[in-house]
C-alpha cells in the first residue's frame, strides 16, 4: 500500500499544509501560497549583457520581461534563450548575420531580439494542480502568475516543489525516475558546442565525461565534472567572457572549452536514494538536477522535472 494517498506538502509559504486531492475545485488559488510573489523583471529596452547580468546576480534562470507601466508582462529571457544567442539555435543569428561576428555589438542588443514572446502563464485564481498539468504539458521550468488585467504578481517554479517535497517522498527512489540514456560531453568541448547540445535536446545541464573510458563496464564512463546552463550564464555575466577577448571577434569567446567553467566537484546521487532525500540536497545545494553515479561511473540522471513526473503520477 502506498505510504499515503495524497502528498502533504509540509512547506506552504502562506498557509497550513497542503494536499493533492481529486477535486480541483477545492484548490482554487492553491498556487500563490508557494509562488514567489516578489519578482524581479527587467523592460525589453534591457540588454542581453545586463539581463545576463541581472539573471547572475539573483541567481535566476529566467528574467521576466514586463511593461514598465502596466506591469503586463511582455517575455520571457531564460538561461535557454541565452545559450541559444551563443550559438546554441536560430537566435545566434544575431550574432553571425546581424553583428557579423562583433560580439561586442551584439551582447549589447535589445533583450526583445531573444526573449520569448508567448509566455505561457497561469491566473492568480488557478491550482496547484493545474500548474504542474501546464508544466509538465510544455515542458517548461516555470510559470509567470497573473492578476486579471494579466498583470504579474508572481511566478511558480519547478525548484518550488522539489523545496515543497524535501523529506515527503519517502517510497519513491531515483531509480524509478532517472534518465539512463545520458546525453554527455567531454572536457574540450567548447562553449558554443556546449549550447547546441544543451538547446537542440533541451537540457540545463550536462555530464562530462572523460575522453578515455577507462571504466570496470566499458558501456558507462567516469564523470568528471557538470556544465550547466547556469555556468555559461555566469561565464557572460560575470564579465568573465570580456576578459578573454582580444578583439571583438566572438570566436574570441565561443572558443573557450567547459573545462574552465564546468563545476568540478560534483554532487551526485545514487540510483536507491530516496525522492524526498534527493529534494533535501537539491534544495540545499541550490541545484537543479544530479548525475547517478556507481563507483564514479555515470548511470543516469535526474532533474527537477523528474521530480514533477513522480507528483503527477502520485496524483489520485
Amino acid at each position: 500500500m502506498r505510504r499515503k494517498e495524497t502528498i502533504n506538502l509540509v512547506k506552504s509559504r502562506d498557509r497550513g499544509p497542503l494536499e493533492f486531492e481529486s477535486h480541483a475545485s477545492e484548490h482554487e488559488g492553491d498556487v500563490m501560497s508557494i509562488a514567489k510573489k516578489t519578482v524581479v523583471t527587467a523592460p525589453q529596452t534591457t540588454t542581453i549583457k545586463e539581463a545576463a547580468e541581472t539573471m547572475v546576480k539573483n541567481k535566476f534562470r529566467r528574467l521576466p520581461i514586463t511593461n514598465p507601466g502596466t506591469g503586463q508582462i511582455l517575455g520571457i529571457v531564460t538561461s535557454m534563450d541565452i545559450l541559444d544567442f551563443l550559438g546554441g539555435g536560430n537566435k545566434y543569428k544575431i550574432l553571425e548575420e546581424k553583428y557579423p561576428g562583433n560580439f561586442l555589438g551584439a551582447i549589447n542588443e535589445s533583450v526583445k531580439e531573444i526573449m520569448t514572446r508567448d509566455v505561457e502563464v497561469i491566473t492568480h485564481k488557478d491550482s496547484i494542480d493545474h500548474a504542474i498539468d501546464i508544466m509538465r504539458k510544455k515542458e517548461i521550468g516555470a510559470l509567470p502568475v497573473v492578476d486579471a488585467d494579466h498583470k504579474m504578481v508572481g511566478i511558480v517554479s519547478e525548484r518550488d516543489f522539489v523545496i515543497l517535497l524535501s523529506g515527503v517522498l519517502t517510497d519513491e527512489v531515483v531509480e524509478d525516475y532517472m534518465t539512463k540514456n545520458v546525453i554527455a560531453t567531454t572536457p574540450g568541448t567548447r562553449i558554443e558546442g556546449a549550447s547546441k547540445i544543451m538547446v537542440r535536446n533541451k537540457l540545463r545541464r550536462i555530464p562530462v565525461v572523460g575522453e578515455e573510458r577507462k571504466t570496470s563496464h566499458p558501456e558507462k564512463d567516469k564523470i568528471m565534472g557538470i556544465v550547466t546552463a547556469t555556468d555559461i550564464l555566469e561565464f557572460l555575466g560575470k564579465n568573465s567572457a570580456f576578459e578573454r577577448m582580444i578583439s571583438n571577434d566572438a570566436e574570441d569567446v565561443l572558443n573557450t572549452t567547459i573545462t574552465e567553467i564546468m563545476e568540478k566537484n560534483v554532487v551526485a546521487t545514487t540510483a536507491n536514494t530516496r525522492l524526498g532525500d534527493l529534494c533535501t540536497s537539491m534544495e540545499h545545494e541550490n541545484i537543479g538536477g544530479l548525475p547517478v553515479v556507481y563507483n564514479g561511473e555515470l548511470e543516469g540522471i535526474i532533474t527537477e522535472r523528474d521530480i514533477l513526473k513522480a507528483v503527477s503520477k502520485l496524483k489520485p
